[in-house]
């Protein structure tokens, strides 16, 4: 239940960090700042359950900012990765070279796939993962600028893309919790296919 717990914090500060605080703020110029941030939209508007804006700056606002966008993206891909998984895709070879190496093809999906992957393959991708997050962190600013002016947009169109994103990533982190969930629950992390007559056969 382990990675439950933190998909579920995770999911809470990611989704929390842009959404009207139950708590009181140092000034109403600095609520108001904050309010008329992109993300902040209705029918929520301004969110913040957690209070995790309470006296903030705008140096936390952004920090926050930044976790929530990457948490949305990770969980946009463990979204992707889940259903494709969960259709039978797996990558070719097996799990390595010594004597009882297991096919890809026969690994698990969703967190069942801890009961089948070797120790040292997850630290592998621990490893792998890890490097990915140094890497982009150093170059980050420097990717998305290039990437947006590639794109030849306006002001206003990245301002719409960017509000898409953050609404994606929010709904993808509750989905993929609620898929670790369900999983856990009675290995249906599929369950609203069964309540629309579409059952999804999952390991």
């Amino acid at each position: 239940m382990e990675p439950v717990l933190t998909c579920l914090l995770a999911s809470f500060i990611g989704a929390a960090a842009f959404a009207p605080s139950t708590g009181r703020v140092s000034s109403s110029a600095l609520k108001m700042s904050f309010a008329g941030e992109l993300g902040a939209q209705p029918p929520l508007g301004f969110w913040d359950p957690l209070g995790l804006l309470n006296n903030a700056d705008q140096e936390r606002f952004d920090r926050l900012r930044t976790v929530e966008i990457k948490h949305g993206r990770i969980s946009m891909l463990a979204i992707l990765g889940h259903i494709a998984t969960t259709y039978g895709w797996r990558l070719p070879g097996n799990t390595g070279i010594e004597e009882g190496a297991i096919p890809y093809s026969e690994m698990k999906a969703g967190l069942a796939v801890f009961n089948t992957l070797p120790v040292n393959r997850v630290f592998e991708v621990i490893l792998a993962v890890g490097l990915i997050e140094v890497g982009f962190a150093a170059r980050k600013d420097e990717i998305e600028a290039a990437q947006l002016s590639a794109s030849k947009w306006d002001a206003a169109t990245i301002a719409k893309k960017s509000a898409i994103e953050l609404n994606n990533g929010r709904a993808a982190q509750m989905g993929i919790l609620a898929l670790m969930v369900h999983e856990k629950i009675n290995n249906n992390p599929y369950i609203i296919n069964d309540l629309l007559g579409a059952p999804v056969p999952f390991n």
